[in-house]
């Protein structure tokens, strides 16, 4: 672990962002360029002090989660993101992995979307991050662990609970693209990979899912129709449109309705909704590690 590096590289790093980058209000007699230590720490899910003692060089051996925050706090590119784990003493990730990490690019965008239901999400279905009116509509999609983080394995292993907020006559729908979707992502990472381990499982877990795996259907979404159930305010069609990175890794999923359709209202107080959930919300920390 080189600490002289991973004190300029944060610092610098940290100096280089503006509030308005991460979706921050810079608020009144601001004296601070860059973001605030607290801010990168809030921002990153971690205690202040153990921030500031990462800038300062005296900090432990961060672990691999909690640079997987930073390197989304701070915005990092995936080579910034690798030199990170680097200068910290661990092996950079595999960029084809699934984690914590989220394209600076897609979070960019989804720091402006605050008045429509958006989420980034992993080729495997794992939501990284969401927004309030997203979480207002899904319920908090990104606190999932192992097998159980993609929408794919929840879909066929917990049907009574994951396709509730799909009217039934969806339901098929949904599964063969869901199917479909994780076919395109085994070919590009491969057997030996978490997508393939997904695969195993659900062939094991699922006679559904065993059935629709033989069809060999391969496709990715990159626009839908389609249908949600809200537990209190009933059906909302809505448009999906996807903004995908460079390799197809990750998308940006935003969904809009038709303008001046009771869908669009419900939207509307969806986002109301949302924002008051967040506000209200606490935010959780890391320990030390």
């Amino acid at each position: 672990m080189d600490r002289d590096a991973l004190s300029g590289f944060l610092t610098r790093r940290r100096n280089d962002l503006r509030p308005a980058d991460v979706g921050l209000h810079p608020g009144p007699r601001r004296r601070t360029i860059g973001l605030r230590r607290e801010e990168v720490a809030q921002l990153a899910l971690m205690s202040t002090d153990y921030y500031t003692r990462m800038e300062q060089g005296r900090s432990t051996q961060p672990s691999a989660q909690i640079l997987a925050s930073l390197a989304r706090a701070l915005r990092l590119t995936p080579d910034e993101r690798d030199y990170l784990f680097r200068i910290s003493g661990l092996d950079a990730p595999d960029r084809y992995a699934t984690g914590d990490y989220v394209a600076p690019a897609l979070l960019r965008v989804l720091d402006r979307l605050g008045d429509t239901p958006a989420l980034i999400i992993s080729m495997l279905g794992e939501t990284l991050v969401q927004n309030a009116p997203a979480m207002a509509l899904y319920g908090d999609t990104s606190g999932y662990t192992g097998l159980a983080r993609s929408e794919i394995y929840r879909w066929f292993a917990h049907p009574e609970t994951e396709r509730a907020r799909y009217p039934e006559r969806d339901q098929d729908r949904q599964g063969h693209a869901l199917v479909a979707a994780l076919r395109a992502a085994l070919g590009t990472l491969g057997e030996n990979s978490p997508a393939g381990d997904l695969v195993r499982e659900l062939l094991t877990l699922s006679a559904e899912f065993a059935a629709k795996w033989e069809e060999h259907r391969v496709q990715r979404r990159f626009t839908d129709h389609k249908t949600l159930v809200h537990p209190s305010l009933g059906e909302i069609e809505v448009d999906c449109q996807s903004l995908f990175t460079e390799d197809e890794s990750q998308a940006l999923l935003v969904l809009t309705a038709a303008p001046r359709s009771e869908a669009e209202s419900k939207l509307a107080l969806l986002a109301v909704l949302g924002n008051q959930r967040f506000e209200s919300a606490s935010q959780p920390g890391f320990g030390e590690n």
